[in-house]
């Protein structure tokens, strides 16, 4: 059984997910173009690294945007699971942009402290586009962690992170500015090696988390939440396996639980679907496969233990099975059915390996009867003779000569084959108790058996008299 993310969750998402996307880009261009104009009037390796550095911006916002709109493409026979990994890789290839750049502006900034000096003008301009700058990345920054977090998104999420070091850069940068303006332009330089560095240490803690994506490495906290749940479902005995992948913005979950054997289908079915439903209350963006296997309760008793070893050999559940202990050992005895046509030496060796089966799951078994009998449940030549006086009233006699029977009610006969079956409708004193009545009618089907060989299945329904009769 499977369950997927709710179709108009996951449209809002992608809907939201890609308009600030396309948001961030048009901010990265915006940032670009004014801090490189800038940069190339005053000659500052900081505000030109700024403007590198927005320029991959754009790069990522970009790369970004477009991994969005593939990540929304529904699953297809060549990508079962979606697209969703194509957020993690394009979070990996921002990565690799980011590392590449801040290896040029150390290399550069190295360069003009170490071997060559610079000219560099600290104007007003240059402050303002750093001012500008710092509150453009922390709007989008904001804008794009609640979006990321909202929905789950490794993609916004690295841009969020991205444009949130930008701010700190900046600041940086901005630092730079002024101790140029005051006389001290090799600061710009440092400034700049400075922004690098916090730039890289971002990068390689992007790039581990991308990495783990890429790896399927579990969400931190994920596999104990789904865990947690899966246990406070009714129904549940054991949680045998959970395999994670997350992908994108989703997390698909493939889950082995126990349930108890003796379950009913429909009602092991209805435990999946309550599994299903607890995921997706509490993570929606969570796609789940179900797998029940049967589990041996502790409290499972000997009648279900036999009836499960007779099921098992695809038979019908045995019936008239009673269970008796004496002096700690078990006495049982039951009937089962094996279908038309088998031998009595086929159901014989079938039976004895029940029997062995049974003994080995049950030890403490002293005696151990089965009655075997045909089971017919219907044929084609089946003809309503309820018109035949004569074997009616000979069947209505032998009923009413049982003084324990008050009336006989209704006789029905129908044909199968050159045989017939019975059906009898009897009262019997509402005193009697149910072991009483079993007894009286054991009898008398033995009776009617015997009296009237032509029958080849006698059911009794036994009625109680009414409360006026006594």
């Amino acid at each position: 059984m499977a369950i997927q993310v709710d179709g108009a969750f996951a449209e809002e998402a992608n809907r939201e997910k890609r308009q600030i996307a396309r948001n961030s880009v048009l901010a990265a261009v915006f940032l670009t173009a004014m801090k490189l104009v800038v940069g190339i009037e005053t000659n500052s390796l900081g505000i030109l690294s700024e403007a590198a550095h927005s320029g991959l911006d754009f790069l990522a916002a970009l790369m970004t945007y477009f991994a969005v709109r593939i990540a929304a493409r529904p699953p297809d026979r060549d990508h079962t699971y979606g697209h969703g990994k194509i957020e993690n890789l394009s979070a990996f290839g921002e990565t690799l942009l980011l590392i590449i750049t801040c290896g040029w502006i150390i290399y550069e900034g190295i360069s003009r402290l170490a071997f060559r000096e610079a000219h560099v003008e600290s104007t007003v301009w240059g402050f303002v586009v750093v001012i500008i700058a710092i509150f453009v990345d922390i709007s989008r920054s904001r804008a794009l962690g609640r979006v990321a977090k909202k929905y789950n998104s490794q993609a916004l999420e690295a841009d969020a992170l991205h444009f949130s070091t930008d701010v700190w850069s900046s600041l940086v940068v901005l630092s730079g500015l002024v101790f140029v303006a005051i006389g001290y332009p090799w600061v710009d330089a440092v400034a700049a090696i400075l922004v690098a560095l916090i730039v890289l240490f971002i990068s390689f803690r992007l790039g581990k988390r991308t990495i783990d994506a890429l790896m399927d490495r579990v969400p931190e906290g994920v596999y104990e939440q789904v865990l947690g749940t899966l246990r406070e479902v009714p129904g549940v005995e054991e949680v045998r396996s959970i395999r994670l992948r997350p992908s994108g913005g989703k997390v698909f979950v493939d889950t082995v639980v126990a349930v108890r054997r003796t379950t009913p289908f429909q009602k092991a079915h209805a435990i999946m679907d309550s599994i299903e439903q607890a995921i997706h209350e509490r993570h929606r963006d969570i796609d789940i496969v179900v797998h029940a296997e049967p589990a041996e309760s502790s409290d499972e008793s000997l009648a279900d233990k036999i009836r499960l070893i007779v099921g098992r050999k695809g038979l019908r559940p045995p019936h008239n099975l009673e269970v008796h202990k004496i002096n700690g050992r078990h006495h049982i005895a039951f009937d089962i059915e094996y279908e038309e046509g088998k031998s009595f030496v086929e159901a014989h060796a079938l039976t004895d390996e029940i029997e062995r089966e049974i003994r080995l799951e049950i030890p403490s078994i002293e005696h151990l009867t089965i009655h075997m009998e045909e089971d017919r449940p219907g044929e084609d030549d089946v003809t309503d003779v309820s018109d035949d006086e004569r074997l009616r009233q000979s069947v209505r006699k032998l009923v009413t000569a049982d003084t324990n029977i008050v009336e006989c009610s209704s006789v029905r006969l129908l044909r199968v084959g050159e045989r017939f079956n019975l059906a009898v409708d009897c009262t019997i004193q509402r005193d009697r108790t149910l072991e009483d009545v079993h007894r009286i009618v054991s009898r008398l089907e033995t009776k009617l058996y015997d009296k009237l060989p032509r029958l080849r299945r006698v059911v009794i329904h036994a009625e109680p008299t009414s409360p006026d009769r006594g």
